[in-house]
């Protein structure tokens, strides 16, 4: 088990790594989105390549972010529902939904998107809009982006066992992967029973 979490830990460092140089995509995205709209505005011109890229750049953002996105628990969970099941009950729907939802999803994605990317690529297929770009550059983030999900879904798989063989620490409990609700919930019960104490 520790060799797996040791794996676990490099899966989540790779996610960390591509997750945080996302974040300056959203900047540059900002920052061409602007850009082209300043010199459509002074000189009356735009550029099909410019608006493209800004597109290019979102779909890196949420793709190759998908499994930074898992890592922090930022995604899709009923908290109302798991916050009122054990700590057990809680890492077993996660082992399920991973092994029996993401797996194949990610398996499917990756193979269909392969082979879209690959004729993409032999082809030189570009954009049809004058000034439009190649299209391989963006068709290639599926895979990859789906690759990495898959991978931080084998990471928190390992976890997930980890803590129900009594081996590893419930990472669903810890504040770091609490979601922004979970944190918000947390933060209003702990002021209100500060209320209610400072109110006897």
């Amino acid at each position: 088990m520790n060799g797996l979490l040791k794996f676990s830990k490099r899966i989540d460092d790779l996610n960390t790594i591509v997750g945080k140089a996302t974040m300056w995509l959203i900047l540059a995205t900002t920052l061409i989105s602007a850009g082209n709209a300043l010199v459509r505005k002074i000189f009356n011109t735009s550029s099909n390549g410019l608006l493209e890229i800004q597109w290019y750049l979102f779909a890196a953002v949420f793709l190759l972010g998908a499994g930074y996105g898992f890592l922090k628990n930022s995604h899709v969970r009923i908290d109302f529902v798991s916050g009122r099941l054990s700590k057990r009950a809680r890492n077993w729907i996660d082992v399920f939904g991973i092994v029996l939802v993401l797996f194949p999803f990610c398996a499917i994605i990756i193979s269909l998107g392969w082979p879209f990317f690959m004729q993409a690529f032999v082809s030189g297929e570009t954009s049809q809009n004058a000034g439009g770009l190649i299209r391989w550059p963006a068709y290639i983030l599926i895979p990859i982006g789906f690759a990495l999900l898959l991978l931080q879904g084998i990471s928190e798989l390992i976890k997930r066992i980890a803590f129900l063989t009594g081996n590893g620490p419930d990472v669903l409990d810890s504040e770091e992967s609490m979601s922004d609700d979970a944190k918000r919930i947390a933060e209003l019960e702990a002021q209100t029973a500060k209320d209610l104490a400072g109110a006897k």
